[in-house]
């Protein structure tokens, strides 16, 4: 039997600025963008090349959902960016305002650094050693 994690969901402010955010500044694909009625969207996007996991952008609904708006994993790095050429990859995103928090680092894995999106959620951009 094979499973797979078909879709993420982020919650995020704005469908139109987290769209712009992940097509424009991270280079994502926008995959889905459907009419549900009430206000509602199926919004996918995943990165170049990715074939099995998107992240679903889900508008927040009420002040709960609210609350989590970038902070859906209490601070810690809930996301992993993997690159085939991190520092082509980290200065595009840099000439696109995108936030890193460190310096890039070496590590047994690979190279990597943490960055925010739109919304403070932290994530890795990550070159694994072949």
């Amino acid at each position: 039997m094979k499973q797979t994690i078909a879709n993420v969901t982020l919650v995020v402010r704005d469908y139109d600025e987290a769209i712009a955010f992940y097509t424009g500044a991270l280079g994502f694909n926008l995959l889905d963008d459907i009419d549900l009625g009430d206000g509602k969207r199926w919004v996918r996007v995943a990165p170049r090349g990715a074939v099995e996991t998107a992240l679903l952008l889900a508008q927040a609904g009420d002040d709960a959902q609210r609350t989590r708006i970038g902070d859906q994993t209490g601070g810690r790095v809930g996301f992993f960016l993997h690159t085939d050429d991190f520092h082509r990859d980290r200065a595009a995103m840099r000439a696109h305002g995108v936030r890193f928090l460190e310096e890039p680092r070496l590590e047994a894995y690979g190279i990597v650094a943490v960055f925010e999106d739109l919304y403070g959620n932290r994530w890795d951009l990550l070159e694994l050693k072949q």
